[in-house]
């Protein structure tokens, strides 16, 4: 055994120096070969693999409700990847009002792109294609039922991009197997604040709940009657796409898989 050892070209260590970004040991915080992006936050991304958000994989973040401060959560993240010239998807927001929400963030909203869509085959169709674009830079997905084999699928294709890829669903999901290397419990807390426990990353497992501060956007301190002037939040009909054409573009894109 031990003269067959000495025969392999390789050992374990270069193996695991090779591929940092698929194999990990339980007592380190994975590395990956796309530089992970700042939270914003020093606390958080301390936390983090590789001190960061990861790219080219999943990310859950379990909501005990919708607009609980997931957007700010993301704000500092989101505003430097549109900054780089890269696009954000906005997928099957639960609330119209999020693209308001994301302009008065700061988020250069030339460069984002918001999905309309319904059925739950149709979004993780497009999950798929919008993880396929050059310019992607970060993914926003609102999957209230998500089946495991619809989440296999898109941690798949988030392994072929160099993005970064949330996923928004509800808190009881935490119970649910998932092939999310990352999940988070978002809950909200008084006074501005968001409690984001880590209960699954690549790495030691993490205890204790970090209490995060959520800044208000200077805009949102105006009165209202100041806001409701300002420009359009798309100034083009281009960031959106119809959901009903995406739909059929959808079906017709199964039927050929099928035919």
């Amino acid at each position: 055994m031990a003269a067959l050892a000495s025969a392999l070209p390789f050992s374990t260590s270069s193996i695991l120096a090779s591929r940092p970004d698929s194999i990990w040991l339980s007592d380190q915080v994975a590395a990956y070969r796309s530089k992970p992006i700042s939270s914003g936050s020093r606390e958080l991304d301390q936390q983090l693999p590789h001190g960061g958000w990861p790219p080219s994989v999943l990310t859950e973040l379990l909501l005990a409700n919708p607009g609980i401060g997931e957007l700010r959560l993301l704000a500092s993240t989101l505003t430097h990847i549109t900054e780089a010239g890269k696009a954000v998807v906005v997928l099957a927001p639960t609330h119209l009002a999020i693209a308001t929400s994301l302009s008065e963030l700061g988020i250069d909203m030339s460069k984002v792109t918001l999905i309309e869509v319904d059925n739950p085959a149709d979004k993780i169709w497009a999950v798929e294609q919008a993880l396929k674009s050059a310019s992607f830079g970060a993914l926003l997905c609102w999957l209230p039922q998500a089946r495991d084999d619809h989440l296999r699928r898109l941690q798949l294709a988030a392994a072929g991009t160099q993005g970064l890829t949330f996923l928004f669903r509800p808190l009881d999901a935490q119970d649910q197997a998932s092939p999310a290397p990352l999940r988070m419990l978002c809950k909200p807390l008084a006074i501005g604040r968001l409690s984001v426990e880590i209960i699954k990353r690549r790495g030691p497992v993490h205890l204790e709940p970090i209490i995060l501060p959520l800044e208000v956007p200077e805009i949102l301190l105006k009165p209202l009657a100041t806001r409701v002037l300002g420009k359009p939040v798309f100034s083009e009909l281009s960031y959106s796409v119809n959901h009903s054409a995406l739909a059929a573009t959808a079906a017709r894109h199964r039927r050929a898989l099928l035919s």
